[in-house]
């Protein structure tokens, strides 16, 4: 493969990124912080537990050795929507999981199976493999270890499938280079 190929692959590589990661997050956007913390959280002062509580925060009380004369504690007042904003942002992260990891998978086959130019077929290759980083990283910090090793072995299992397959098939056949 010369240089022209080699720089046209990765350039798909990375508008097949971009066009993956702006799609599904034009289908699923991030949540917006504002939306559940707004600024006027900020504004309120509070000193013990009881005021905390009536401005739906957390009090978080103080531990340790004598000092000189400071708070009991210190209220969270973002804890409510802190926990509203992770959980939207959770949910929202499987749905791009589901979506990216079997897109990643079709853009590695169409890159292997369909395109017989080199240049285009190892790009779309390379972008399927970036999408399925950005699938899995969506999901990756809400999911548990057996989770995180299910989904690895499966994707692993499935990759070197394809490879056997695709390397069978082309055995003996000539691509355009």
């Amino acid at each position: 493969m010369n240089l022209k190929n080699v720089i046209l692959g990765i350039a798909i590589i990375v508008l097949t990124i971009f066009v993956t990661f702006y799609g599904i997050n034009t289908l699923f956007p991030k949540p917006d912080y504002n939306a559940y913390c707004t600024a006027d959280r900020y504004n309120i002062y509070v000193n013990n537990s009881a005021e905390c509580a009536a401005a739906d925060g957390r009090w978080n009380p103080s531990y340790g050795g004598p000092v000189k004369a400071t708070s009991e504690g210190y209220c969270d007042l973002t804890w409510k929507c802190n926990q509203e904003y992770n959980d939207a942002d959770r949910a929202r992260s499987k749905k791009v999981f589901f979506v990216a990891l079997p897109l990643g998978i079709l853009i590695i086959a169409l890159g292997a199976f369909i395109f017989g130019l080199e240049a285009v077929g190892a790009g779309l290759m390379g972008g399927g493999v970036g999408t399925l980083i950005y699938g899995s990283g969506a999901y990756w910090p809400y999911s548990q270890n057996w989770i995180r090793f299910l989904i690895s072995l499966i994707g692993l299992a499935l990759l070197i499938w394809l490879s056997y397959f695709w390397n069978k098939r082309m055995k003996g056949k000539e691509r355009i280079s």
